[in-house]
């Protein structure tokens, strides 16, 4: 049976989802649902409930057969149909299998360094990333999954047989404070952390230092970087508002964290030994 995964977006030249330049790949779904999120309409998947149909400007949506299709020919992108939605989704989806995406690899293959599938959640299309991983391998490309760590790797460790490496979030360590951020548990993320490098298979940890929540911050940042030292990088990133629904920037803040602020932190992770620790 072929496997497919609904494809969110592809962005053929990337230089921010690791190192090079690479192909990032976004898969729809996500199990959070974080506050903080700045992509909301990738979380869900599409219920076909028709509104985002009633306000498309140019029609590139349709109902057929009760579900919403969207053709990309017409469409202009301009996310009428993503601010419509009340449901964090998008209708602007397209099922892809391996063999689909191993095309648009191939299209600028000379010019990349690797992939990276990052999401929602792409774990969620694990057995997707079990077949394409080793044919990207045998390109020449190297792999990497960008992951919010819901996926228990120990046991789950054949994922890993062909990834060069996980760009793994930690949200949060507090569990009242995770359950309150991501609406999701963080036992197996912080479990996520200590495996990856145990197997050396953690490229870079990522933490959102946010306004106003200096304890939280702190907490996070201290057993982050403890646990890493100089054993991969810790992307330290300011909250920034711009993405962020309406109800959850009236709680979390309606301005971006300041650099002077974020930098304590960075310095706080380097004074415990993350040498490889950065803002951004």
């Amino acid at each position: 049976m072929t496997i497919s995964a609904p494809v969110n977006r592809i962005i053929p030249f990337s230089n921010v989802d690791g190192p090079s330049n690479r192909m990032a790949i976004f898969f729809q779904g996500c199990q959070f649902n974080c506050r903080f999120c700045h992509n909301p309409e990738t979380i869900n998947m599409c219920s076909s409930c028709g509104d985002c149909v009633k306000t498309c400007p140019v029609n590139a949506l349709s109902l057929v057969d009760g579900k919403v299709t969207w053709n990309k020919d017409v469409c202009v992108n301009c996310d009428t149909c993503i601010k419509t939605c009340s449901s964090n989704s998008s209708p602007k989806i397209t099922y892809m299998a391996v063999e689909d995406i191993l095309e648009k690899i191939e299209e600028v293959r000379p010019y990349i360094e690797g992939i990276t599938l990052s999401g929602g959640e792409c774990t969620l299309r694990k057995d997707l990333i079990m077949e394409l991983f080793p044919k990207v391998k045998a390109m020449g490309l190297t792999t990497l999954l960008d992951s919010n760590g819901s996926l228990d790797f120990r046991k789950n460790s054949q994922i890993l047989e062909y990834c060069d490496g996980v760009m793994l979030d930690v949200k949060a360590v507090d569990k009242q404070f995770s359950d309150w951020l991501i609406r999701y548990p963080n036992e197996v993320v912080l479990n996520n952390l200590d495996y990856l490098l145990k197997v050396k298979k953690l490229y870079e940890v990522r933490t959102i230092i946010f306004p106003n929540r200096d304890k939280d911050n702190r907490e996070t940042v201290t057993y982050v970087a403890q646990h890493i030292q100089d054993r991969c990088f810790y992307k330290i990133i300011r909250y920034r508002q711009f993405g962020v629904r309406d109800e959850e920037r009236a709680i979390l803040g309606d301005t971006t964290t300041e650099e002077e602020y974020a930098m304590e932190f960075v310095e706080l992770a380097k004074s415990l030994g993350a040498s490889k620790a950065y803002i951004i």
